[in-house]
This record gives C-alpha cells, sequence and structure tokens, in this order.
C-alpha cells in the first residue's frame, strides 16, 4: 500500500483536511448551517471554521457611542461563536477555528476564501421565511453567481432538524 504524498501545492490540496467555513450570526438558520457542517467534517475527516462579521454601523456621531457599538457587537460574535463551537466540538471531537471579522460581509468572505486555500466548502444557513433565503444566500448563491465563486457553496435550509441533517451528511 502507497501513501499518497502530501504537498502545499495545489495538486496536493485534495490530500490535506478540507475545511468547511460557516458564516454564523444569531439567525435561527445558523444552527442547521452549523450542524451541517460538524457532520460534514466529522464524516470526511475535515474541520470547521466559524466566521462571524461585524458589519460596521451607519451611526457615526460621537465616537465614544461608536466605540461602545462596536465593543457590544464583538461580544455578541463571541458568545455566538462560543456556543456554536461548543456545538462543533461534540460533533467533530475536535475544536472549531473562530474568526472575527469587521466590515461589509461579502467583502470579508471573499477575503478570507482569497487568503485561506485550506477553505474547500462555504456553508451558509438559508432562512424560511417569505423574505427569501436571506440576503448574504441570495447574493453569494444567487444566479447572478453561480459559478463565479471559487469553492463550492452549500447552502442549508434552515427549518432542517439536525436528524435530517445527520441524514443528509
Amino acid at each position: 500500500m502507497t501513501t499518497p504524498p502530501t504537498s502545499p501545492t495545489p495538486e496536493g490540496a485534495a490530500l490535506r483536511k478540507r475545511k468547511f467555513l460557516c458564516v454564523v450570526d444569531s439567525s435561527d438558520e445558523c444552527a442547521a448551517a452549523v450542524h451541517f457542517a460538524a457532520r460534514r467534517a466529522a464524516n470526511t475527516g475535515g474541520h470547521v471554521a466559524l466566521l462571524f462579521v461585524v458589519e460596521p454601523e451607519e451611526y457615526q456621531h460621537w465616537s465614544a457611542v461608536k466605540d461602545i457599538m462596536r465593543e457590544e457587537s464583538h461580544e455578541e460574535a463571541q458568545d455566538v461563536l462560543k456556543k456554536f463551537a461548543d456545538k462543533i466540538q461534540q460533533v467533530t471531537g475536535g475544536p472549531a477555528e473562530l474568526i472575527i471579522r469587521e466590515g461589509k460581509i461579502r467583502e470579508q468572505i471573499n477575503a478570507l476564501v482569497s487568503e485561506d486555500r485550506e477553505i474547500g466548502v462555504l456553508v451558509l444557513g438559508a432562512a424560511t421565511g417569505k423574505e427569501g433565503p436571506g440576503p448574504l444566500v441570495s447574493t453569494l448563491a444567487g444566479r447572478d453567481q453561480a459559478g463565479r465563486f471559487p469553492i463550492p457553496v452549500t447552502v442549508v435550509p434552515g427549518n432542517l432538524t439536525d436528524e435530517e441533517i445527520d441524514a443528509l451528511a
């Protein structure tokens, strides 16, 4: 039996562990996306990176107020990431990579995917309301972007149960 060579080059990329990037926030559909990413990582020997993007506030009149709002946003990000990191640990047996970035969400996702060549799949949760799947899913997986994003995008319906996800992943 021959062991495949490891290589930092693109040819060796398929031999490295696959990283599932899951964009999280405090929305209901994120739980389904995180569970899916965790199950896929566990079943394929990969791992999960959780990204929370703190978007810039429109209100910028007083710097003290802006600083408080920024601090509160980072505290929310840490709380959400901690909750989902615990779930990842339970499902995969390993830690999640936790990432907080500031800026426009689409720009930050694109930048992270460009910077981290280990990211193999982007996992997004889709809202199930009348308003549609959500702006991020519509933007990154919609018809204008289909085929243009550099890695596969998996859209997980937010109404799937953990058991349904287990059966799929």
